[in-house]
């Protein structure tokens, strides 16, 4: 496919930028790579030191792997010699060892003069002392922070925002850009993960007031357009259909998937599959935990099948009791039904002179009652029991099938588990840790869940992976997740399997050997931090990032931008402002400027809740788009970038 240029873009370098990065795991490696190969900035890592790593400590996971991390940075400084005229882009990053980052550690990093600071420690707490240390430092800094509980991470933003602003009271609020955006890389990965996992379900985007659905559909003929939803976003690998084939990569080859083609590219491609934005909705509010499951327990958790039957046939049999008492006798039907049951507690006088109908009544209803009892002790042992073990964790299901398991309930992990719910699908789960994050949403939404190890022998046996429709490892170790993904394979040939894998060129190895032995299965290998690091850097400049799609092993970003200063858009069609390979209008917001909601990302009912949505999805190619004009657009990171440089370069010039 040949990228087609625009007349007169700017194609002048962006003005240098200095960005921060903090943080003890891969995701500050991926970070700050993205902000240095992509947006050409100026990167300094902040990562614990090595020493600390080394000691011997219970426990000392984490530390090890920031050890790892530390590693790995500085055998990068030391492969990178940048020349005397090179540019920003060839530099290296900056690497600084710190225990604490306190603010003596920031100062020395320069976050007085810094343009962004992202706090991506795998800790809340740290990064939570560190955003508030950084912005008495800095008050224009313009912060992202990685924190897992969202509902945290809204009220810590509201209150940095507002010190910000406090804090510059003589500044123009045009002039002061600064924001704080805190992101979940769990919550940016989720949706891909659940997805690649069961047959038919999208690919979505869901970021509270918004949702986007990406769907594959099957390979085009030649001359027709797949354009069966609003737009193409991708043409998917073409060794789709090749057992060995890699599942895309990041390089521009013609084997690998075309990202945002045009209508012609598209119609003359042939055995290649299609990526389509095929819905766009609104989301609704999302619901407490505690309304996901149940008030109370069902009747059929409650007691068994065979006291249910054993209740319900001496129900009937006092009922025929009643109805022979007050056929056999003149009182009342209540008054029957009233001698009845005392008889069948023993509680009335015995039968002694009367007719002989009445005492042999009373003597098979004495004798239900003797059957009574015992099922009565049964019914009450049984509750006991089913309260007892209510808070338990349920273990599958004798027939269950079709299901899919998950193995790891960390914090991603817990969040696929909440969203396959949500779809309805029957999970499994296998954990290692008891006191794991997932173990309470597991056990609030009567999940069956395993506790062992996923290596042991019987542990998946246990969770059927025999019947299972698909195989999602998710644990926080690559070769514990392969060796799952093997074993899973050998029982069950043609089972789905998703892997997480940090590496991407082991994560290519992983897939096609997989592919070759069992080319009827699918075969997927997901990075988490692949997945969150593009929408980590977008907001650290200054982008509002809805999310990320993964097409094969690229990322589809969509962001929300101001046209304003933006050269390539501002003043063009619809159909001009298209750069195919690079980004694509895909909406505009309608509304009045200051009547828009300043958080696409937010719900409806927390933001504004008088204000109507008001984007358009079905534009006009003719439409122009005007400097007050907000859009949403699909993008790649490379296409992302240059268009912030174009607004660079448009500031620099004016």
């Amino acid at each position: 496919m040949t990228l087609v240029s625009l007349p007169h873009q700017a194609q002048h370098p962006p003005l240098p930028r200095h960005m921060i990065v903090c943080g003890d795991d891969a995701l500050a490696e991926r970070l700050g790579a993205e902000l240095r190969d992509l947006y050409r900035a100026q990167v300094t890592i902040v990562v614990p030191p090595m020493r600390v790593a080394a000691e011997p400590q219970v426990g000392n996971g984490g530390r090890v792997r920031a050890a790892a991390l530390l590693s790995r940075l500085q055998a990068a400084m030391n492969r990178a010699v940048p020349s005397p005229t090179a540019s920003p882009a060839g530099e290296p990053p900056r690497v600084m060892e710190a225990a604490l980052l306190d603010e003596e550690t920031l100062t020395e990093a320069g976050v007085a003069e810094a343009d962004a600071l992202a706090l991506v420690h795998d800790d809340d707490e740290t990064n939570i002392r560190a955003a508030l240390a950084a912005r008495r430092l800095n008050p224009r800094l313009r912060l992202v922070i990685r924190l897992y509980d969202r509902r945290l991470g809204q009220h810590l933003a509201q209150l940095l925002d507002q010190a910000a602003a406090l804090a510059s009271p003589g500044l123009d609020p045009e002039t002061l850009d600064t924001s704080t955006t805190v992101l979940s890389d769990a919550d940016t990965a989720a949706p891909a993960l659940a997805g690649t996992a069961v047959a038919g379900t999208s690919k979505v985007i869901q970021a509270d007031g918004l949702l986007l659905r990406a769907v594959e559909r099957n390979p085009p003929g030649r001359g027709t357009v797949a354009r069966t939803g609003l737009c193409t976003l991708a043409l998917l690998s073409a060794t789709t259909n090749d057992p060995a084939g890699a599942e895309g990569s990041d390089s521009s080859g013609q084997d690998g998937p075309l990202l945002l083609p045009d209508d012609r590219t598209v119609g003359a491609a042939t055995g290649r599959g299609t990526v389509v934005l095929d819905t766009v909705a609104p989301a609704g509010p999302a619901l407490p935990p505690r309304r996901l499951t149940a008030r109370g327990l069902p009747l059929g958790s409650l007691f068994s099948r065979r006291l249910r039957w054993s209740l319900a046939g001496l129900a009937v049999c006092v009922l025929g009791l009643a109805l022979a008492t007050w056929a056999t006798t003149e009182r009342h039907p209540l008054g029957a039904a009233y001698i009845t049951l005392l008889d069948l507690f023993a509680i009335d006088d015995p039968a002694i002179g009367e007719p002989a109908a009445r005492q042999i009544l009373q003597l098979l209803t004495g004798l239900a009652g003797l059957l009574l009892l015992p099922v009565l002790l049964a019914a009450v042992l049984e509750a006991l029991g089913t309260f007892r073990t209510a808070t338990a964790l349920r273990r599958p299901p004798r027939g269950l099938s079709g299901h899919v398991v998950l193995l790891g309930l960390g914090k991603v992990g817990t969040r696929v588990l909440a969203r396959l719910h949500e779809l309805g699908i029957p999970v499994v789960c296998v954990e290692e840790n008891p006191d794991a994050r997932g173990i309470p949403l597991a056990r609030r939404l009567h999940v069956p869940t395993i506790l062992g190890d996923v290596r042991d022998e019987g542990v998946l046996e246990a969770a059927k992976v025999q019947r299972a429709h698909a195989l999602l490892a998710l644990t926080s170790h690559d070769t514990t997740n392969l060796e799952a993904a093997l074993y899973a394979r050998s029982v069950k040939p043609n089972l789905r399997v998703s892997l997480r894998l940090y590496d991407d060129a082991f994560a290519t190895a992983v897939y096609r050997t997989l592919r070759a032995a069992h080319p009827r299965a699918l075969t997927r290998s997901r990075s988490v931090t692949t997945l969150a690091a593009p929408a980590f850097a977008g907001a650290m400049m200054g982008r509002q990032i809805l999310g990320a799609i993964p097409v094969e092993r690229r990322v589809l970003l969509f962001a929300v931008l101001d046209v304003a200063g933006h050269s390539p858009l501002e003043g063009r069609t619809i159909a001009e402002s298209f750069r195919p390979g690079s980004w694509r209008v895909i909406a505009v917001d309608s509304t009045a400027p200051g009547e828009r909601r300043p958080d696409l990302a937010a719900s409806p009912q927390e933001d504004s809740p008088a204000a109507p949505p008001g984007l358009i999805w079905d534009l006009h190619p003719g439409y122009v788009l005007r400097p007050t004009d907000r859009v949403v657009l699909a993008a790649t990171r490379h296409g992302l970038a240059e268009l912030l440089a174009s607004q660079s370069d448009t500031r620099a010039t004016r």
